[in-house]
């Protein structure tokens, strides 16, 4: 039976290769879950239980897995020393996943502290429309591998709006775009579909607008889909290769 641990860290970087210079290829963000096919003192080699992607991550003191009770409902929710608002230890991200352990008031405590409860759902709680709160992401910087409040790439901001409805969806561009089956007309698109480029992605939020984390901007940001399209067409000679309806 293969053995998990959990994140416990706000973000915990993936990486490559085990080194700190080698690319960032995705992030787990808190309650995230893996397992471990290799240590050395420095790095561990992992799988990410969500999506198994594989790569290098710091060989830090993670947590014995343990079944997450709740998930973050906002962009970011901050965790307290105590059941009040005094000290504030620390934040974590959308789609986090906590274990509660004890429940006062208007707080619910965790391994790391206590947070509000009104900043989380319990764990098999699900949105009609699982894109409602994309804009949350609004003005967050792009970050290559990015999943967090932090800095967030294109796909990412996909994934983790579904995995926050308890959907699975690949991490990449490349494997989204084939595990998604039903394809629609640029004339068909309405919100909601999912617009393809090779190595990049965006969500209609309208048959006019989208929004996507977007590498030239730097930021996550709302544009026309037509005026997109020519600008990623004429920047970096990408056509849409699919347009997906979930």
């Amino acid at each position: 039976m293969t053995k998990y641990f959990t994140n416990n860290f706000t973000v915990t970087n993936l990486h490559k290769k085990p080194s700190i210079k080698s690319e960032i290829v995705t992030q787990m963000i808190y309650g995230d879950t893996f397992s471990i096919s290799k240590r050395t003192k420095n790095w561990l080699k992992i799988k990410i239980k969500e999506d198994g992607y594989n790569g290098f991550i710091k060989n830090r003191k993670y947590s014995k897995f343990s079944k997450p009770t709740h998930k973050v409902n906002k962009l970011k929710s901050e965790i307290f020393k105590l059941p009040n608002k005094s000290i504030k230890i620390n934040e974590i991200s959308f789609g986090s996943k906590i274990k509660v352990i004890e429940n006062k008031k208007d707080f619910l405590k965790f391994s790391k502290g206590w947070i509000k409860k009104n900043d989380v759902k319990p764990i098999s709680y699900k949105e009609e429309n699982p894109f409602r709160k994309i804009s949350i992401f609004k003005n967050i910087k792009y970050k290559w591998g990015g999943k967090s409040f932090k800095g967030i790439d294109c796909s990412a901001l996909i994934q983790i709006f579904l995995n926050f409805n308890n959907k699975f969806c690949p991490r990449d561009a490349k494997d989204q775009v084939k595990f998604f089956k039903k394809n629609i007309e640029l004339k068909e698109i309405k919100k909601n579909d999912i617009i393809y480029w090779k190595g990049h992605v965006a969500l209609a939020l309208s048959n006019k607008k989208l929004i996507h984390a977007y590498g030239p901007m730097k930021k996550t940001v709302v544009m026309g889909i037509k005026q997109t399209i020519k600008r990623i067409e004429k920047s970096a000679k990408l056509k849409v290769i699919g347009i997906k309806r979930l």
